[in-house]
């Protein structure tokens, strides 16, 4: 009989996750750090921590957080993604508190507000952040009582030092405190609080539970096999749901984690690292395989790649393998060891997927939503389908809503991985939360053996007069394989007769454009790009007709998670062009 799913140990709170993996992996490497910044061609040296020193040092910071006086357990925590961050996620988990990550990006402002309105009473933070965390200190804007820098040697000015708080911690143990290991998790109150993306004011505080956050993890190890040699390049900041919910995956089956130097060091940090799964979001996809594509272009082996493609994919049916030794050279610019590449938080273009596919690098695509913690469906190691987002994953349910003629609707999930609610927002709460289904405010479809597509945002569908809808998302890949187009954003224009006309602003990329042609100016730019823009015209139905078109070198507004914020760019756009 055919394997269907793989049977995981079941754990139901962050302190038996731990425990279960410093039991089987105790001597693993959880982390591998580069012992300085070197060059490229240099040897690199690393230091590593073991599951054991890891338990170890969660447990003394746990302790020490818990001899101080948070009365709601609230913490806040704000750095760019290292190991403390991690360890900090983990002591607090595991005492029974309440985590509070915050945004690294957010200007001083927002990191201000944010901070007030989680109501926390400690925060952890890098020296980066000294100079905001002293101002909410000094001039008291939130309720923090606690500031612990993690870059200080020793306690100063009232703020505290985390390695200090360590050292205490191991002493209080040695001297018989077993606080951190008696507490009692009760997995199903809130555990973390997860802005999401958006101004202060309009942002939820998204409430998760232990319980949601390991069933989450489990699911998806019933259907995607990781394993104690597995290692992974922590790319997206570990205050989104996906990395911190991809960081809970690894750390239950003992693999290990190492950082990025930054995003033009990814290929290089591939290879230094021995990388074998890597996660992003399409932005950095598609850089990787822009860098591919170049290289082939640049060596003039772009005919023979596509033949050997075409070769090969027909051996793949007939179940001979050869990607890997046929496009040896593709596979060891990225390290020689990636096995796995997952692209999560945004719909991926489908010839990008299929490009990477085609050179033999595993590429799945999945779906979910902060309010999900946060992972719904993926591509797994038994359910593919090529421009799907996979099948749902193991105990959540998937429906669609209001399904129009072409079966699109709004995709609403149920399970245990779904939020408790929006903290103190009991009116947007019960705006998503029916009969125990979650509005994802989502479009999309479930086909005929159960693979999900989304086809946009609910909010983003443009309604013309005659009820005809158009889904942005649609003209815009079609729009972003134009040659030399970065990004584009596909709006409606109000007309005089209360109607409105399908306009496309397009971002090109200028160093591209003065690579090939040394230089255009803006007019023959645009000129090209309505030429272009006719193309896809000739081959849609007259209403999805894009009517102007803008451009511009400057990019779309973006949250920190390289999403577009279409209604600000919209506004925007509109606003200039009255």
């Amino acid at each position: 009989m055919k394997e269907t799913s793989y049977s995981v140990e079941e754990v139901k709170n962050f302190k038996e996750l731990l425990n279960h993996s410093i039991n089987l992996y105790g001597d693993n490497n959880i982390f591998k750090f580069k012992k300085r910044m070197y060059k490229k061609g240099e040897t690199v040296e690393f230091n590593y921590m073991t599951y054991k020193e890891f338990g170890k040092e969660v447990e003394a910071l746990g302790t020490a957080l818990n001899s101080l006086n948070i009365d709601n357990k609230r913490i806040a925590l704000i750095s760019k993604n290292r190991y403390e961050w991690i360890e900090t996620y983990y002591a607090v988990l595991t005492g029974s508190k309440i985590i509070v990550p915050l945004d690294k990006s957010l200007p001083n402002n927002e990191i201000i507000s944010l901070a007030e309105r989680s109501e926390a009473e400690a925060i952890v933070f890098e020296d980066k952040y000294l100079d905001v965390i002293k101002k909410i200190r000094d001039e008291k804007l939130s309720s923090i009582k606690y500031f612990i820098n993690m870059d200080a040697e020793k306690e100063e000015d009232g703020i505290l030092s985390y390695k200090q708080l360590i050292e205490k911690g191991k002493k209080m143990i040695e001297d018989g405190d077993t606080s951190q290991t008696d507490a009692v998790i009760d997995e199903n109150a809130m555990a973390v609080m997860l802005f999401t993306s958006g101004t202060t004011s309009m942002s939820k505080a998204v409430m998760l539970s232990q319980r949601n956050l390991c069933q989450n993890a489990l699911s998806i190890l019933a259907y995607m096999k990781f394993d104690e040699n597995d290692c992974t390049l922590a790319l997206l900041p570990f205050h989104h749901a996906l990395p911190a919910f991809v960081m809970n995956v690894l750390i239950y089956v003992g693999a290990t984690y190492t950082f990025c130097d930054g995003l033009k060091y990814i290929t290089q940090n591939l290879a230094e690292y021995e990388c074998t799964v890597i996660v992003a979001v399409p932005a950095i996809v598609e850089v990787i395989y822009k860098r591919i594509k170049k290289q082939i272009e640049k060596e003039g082996k772009t005919k023979l790649v596509n033949s050997m493609t075409k070769f090969t994919n027909v051996l793949d049916k007939l179940h001979i393998k050869i990607k890997d030794k046929v496009f040896k050279d593709i596979h060891n610019a990225l390290g020689g060891h990636l096995r796995l590449l997952i692209s999560a938080a945004a719909p991926i273009d489908s010839q990008i997927l299929e490009g990477l596919l085609g050179f033999g690098i595993r590429t799945v695509q999945g779906y979910g939503l902060t309010e999900a913690a946060p992972t719904v469906s993926i591509e797994n190691d038994f359910d593919v389908r090529l421009g799907s987002v996979g099948k749902p994953i193991k105990n959540v349910e998937i429906k669609i809503e209001g399904r129009d003629e072409q079966g699109i609707g709004e995709v609403l999930i149920k399970g245990p991985n779904v939020m408790l609610g929006y903290y103190k927002n009991e009116e947007a709460t019960k705006e998503v939360l029916v009969d125990g289904w979650y509005h994802t405010g989502d479009l999309g479809y479930l086909d005929k053996d159960g693979f999900l597509y989304i086809t946009g945002r609910k909010k983003n569908v443009i309604v013309q007069k005659n009820g005809k809808n158009i889904f942005p998302e649609e003209l815009e890949v079609l729009i972003n394989h134009i040659p030399f187009v970065k990004e584009s954003i596909v709006y409606g224009r109000p007309t005089w007769d209360n109607d409105l006309d399908i306009c496309v602003k397009i971002v090109y990329d200028k160093d591209e454009i003065k690579a090939v042609h040394g230089y255009k100016s803006e007019e023959d730019i645009l000129k090209d790009m309505k030429e272009a823009i006719a193309k896809i015209n000739e081959n849609m139905p007259p209403y999805k007709h894009i009517r102007d078109v803008i451009v511009t070198s400057e990019e779309l507004i973006k949250t920190t998670t390289a999403k577009v914020k279409r209604h600000e760019e919209i506004a925007k756009i509109l606003g200039e062009n009255k």
